[in-house]
């Protein structure tokens, strides 16, 4: 085992077991673990925050199982933990605060690997397909539990659905990879968004009429508004202390990048200077929330988990920066509040648009992120909160216009 990979699953099994242990203290291992599995059988659409619907305990706990899962499929295929797994992983368990369960998501993953084997492919080459997939986990448990199918055969029905979604994932994502060609770092959640918006379609057809969710924790607890701040800290001082003062020169080199996908920061740079990056990325996403008054909960935390990852795999300060403040411009311009749902996580999100920033330069990230509120706003309600990933199919369809538009005026220009 490599000095990378050692590092890497010591943060994984170190942050987990934190996890459990919170969960434990906030309420009790029996109420918690009670809690966690009825999570499993809970509509999972956009917004349902478990903080909300089972406590702390309950959620922590299923975030800790989804990731373990994650992490248990990466060491099982022998792929090399890197950027882009740990983007994955700490996505998931950022997720797992909020829509992602254990029943939701071990369909799709199944899916997927019949994908890869109905086309002769490895297991390795669809696993991150795999693991981002998990993002329209919420039409498992629709199926399962709000279409008004009971028991056994709502689980079965459901879980099957997931395993067909699974199947056609591979080939949508890759297809959506080509329209906005990397510029939108969570290209699953462009794909999940369109196959969401097919089957939200359907069900719409047949005589359903979806209804809005909106479970939001806006309770204070010190330990949550702590969680993102503590793990920040930790990965700038691990950073710090293994790579020492050649961490922070390739930290220094990271924001040289411009995060176009495929960009893995620990294997142009290391995992030292990505952990530095992805610790700094943490404490002044976390400090933004405190300083507008907005809720440490489920989506919040889940978010800044989310940036945390990628901040291994596309996304640095200098290339946030100008989206973030595009998104901050829109909502204010708009009318909207910082602290409301929808313009906080697309504060949050919007880094998915990142690497416009860095390719650009910061008049387009600006544009970008302004674009990004106002689409955002809107494609929840098109897939019916199907997949979780809302703004990475926001920022997906806000690349692709911004790129075109781009390539046009350089082309046009040329000739």
């Amino acid at each position: 085992m490599d000095k990378q990979t050692k590092l890497l699953l010591s943060v994984f099994i170190s942050f987990f077991i934190a996890m459990i242990i919170l969960g434990i203290s906030a309420d009790g291992i029996v109420k918690s673990f009670t809690g966690f599995l009825w999570l499993q059988m809970q509509p999972a659409r956009l917004i349902n925050d478990f903080f909300a619907l089972a406590g702390i305990g309950a959620t922590l706990f299923n975030a800790t199982a989804v990731g373990i899962i994650a992490l248990s499929f990466v060491l099982i295929l022998k792929i090399k933990l890197s950027g882009p797994t740990f983007a994955a992983i700490f996505t998931i368990v950022g997720f797992g605060l909020f829509g992602k369960t254990v029943f939701n998501i071990l369909p799709i993953i199944i899916g997927v690997c019949f994908a890869a084997k109905l086309v002769n492919k490895t297991y390795q080459e669809y696993a991150i397909i795999a693991l981002f997939g998990t993002a329209i986990g919420p039409l498992v448990s629709f199926f399962a539990f709000e279409l008004g199918f009971t028991g056994i055969p709502g689980i079965i029905i459901g879980s099957g659905i997931g395993i067909v979604v699974g199947v056609l994932l591979p080939a949508a994502a890759i297809s959506m990879l080509h329209m906005h060609q990397g510029y939108s770092l969570y290209n699953v959640g462009l794909t999940t968004g369109f196959l969401g918006i097919f089957f939200a379609a359907i069900i719409k057809a047949s005589g359903y009429q979806f209804t809005a969710q909106m479970n939001w924790y806006d309770e204070s607890s010190l330990a949550l508004i702590l969680l993102v701040p503590i793990l920040s800290i930790i990965l700038v001082l691990i950073g710090t202390i293994s790579g020492g003062k050649k961490a922070w020169k390739d930290f220094l080199k990271i924001q040289t990048h411009s995060g176009r996908l495929p960009s893995d920061f620990m294997g142009s740079e290391t995992p030292e200077a990505a952990f530095i990056n992805a610790g700094l990325i943490g404490l002044i996403g976390s400090l933004y929330v405190f300083i507008i008054g907005a809720d440490f909960n489920g989506p919040v935390i889940g978010g800044l988990l989310t940036i945390i990852g990628f901040a291994t795999f596309g996304t640095h300060l200098k290339n946030s920066w100008p989206v973030v403040v595009g998104v901050i411009i829109s909502t204010l311009f708009f009318g909207k509040s910082l602290t409301a749902p929808g313009p906080v996580l697309a504060t949050i999100f919007c880094t998915t648009l990142a690497p416009l920033a860095g390719q650009f330069g910061i008049f387009v990230g600006l544009i970008a992120g302004f674009l990004h509120l106002a689409v955002v706003l809107q494609t929840g309600s098109w897939h019916g909160g199907m997949t979780l990933y809302n703004n990475g199919f926001a920022g997906g369809l806000t690349a692709t216009i911004i790129v075109a538009v781009i390539q046009w005026y350089k082309n046009a220009k040329k000739g």
